[in-house]
């Protein structure tokens, strides 16, 4: 039996809400591809369990990265979990396998839509990897719905 909670969470309610925006899309950009000018930044932790990517690219983002799904990305496969997707890295293709858990940040800059997860970008992120879509995209946090000192 479920045991009962003294309150609702809607923190995370929120969050898992914002979240199934992020599957809903890659969902859509599985089955047809990108539409128009439409493409996608993605940050997520390199160190949360679950994620799968050749070591050599994680040494290099060992706690955050950004991808762009844009021209050069193939077998985008959405799941109930998380989705996989193949990226060329130096012209080499590495297959990186990401729970919908560890994404950070989701962003659209061709239509200035961005949502962030409440996680702060790490220090050994370069800047230059997270700094478009952030200035070209209107984030939604999910720090904007919550009480003053749950944050």
């Amino acid at each position: 039996m479920e045991k009962y909670l003294n309150e609702i969470n809607y923190d995370r309610l929120v969050e898992n809400a914002l979240k199934h925006v992020v599957i809903d899309a890659l969902k859509i950009v599985e089955k047809q591809g990108l539409p128009g000018d439409h493409h996608f930044y993605i940050a997520f932790r390199t160190d949360y369990p679950g994620v799968q990517m050749d070591e050599l690219i994680r040494s290099q983002y060992p706690k955050e990265m950004t991808i762009v799904l844009q021209n050069q990305f193939s077998d985008l496969k959405v799941g109930a979990a998380g989705f996989s997707v193949t990226l060329k890295f130096s012209r080499i293709p590495y297959v990186l396998e990401i729970p919908f858990a560890a994404v950070t940040y989701f962003g659209d800059p061709s239509v200035r839509f961005g949502i962030s997860f409440g996680s702060e970008l790490d220090s050994n992120t370069p800047e230059a990897e997270a700094t478009p879509a952030r200035k070209n995209a209107d984030v939604v946090s999910i720090d904007a719905f919550r009480k003053n000192g749950n944050a």
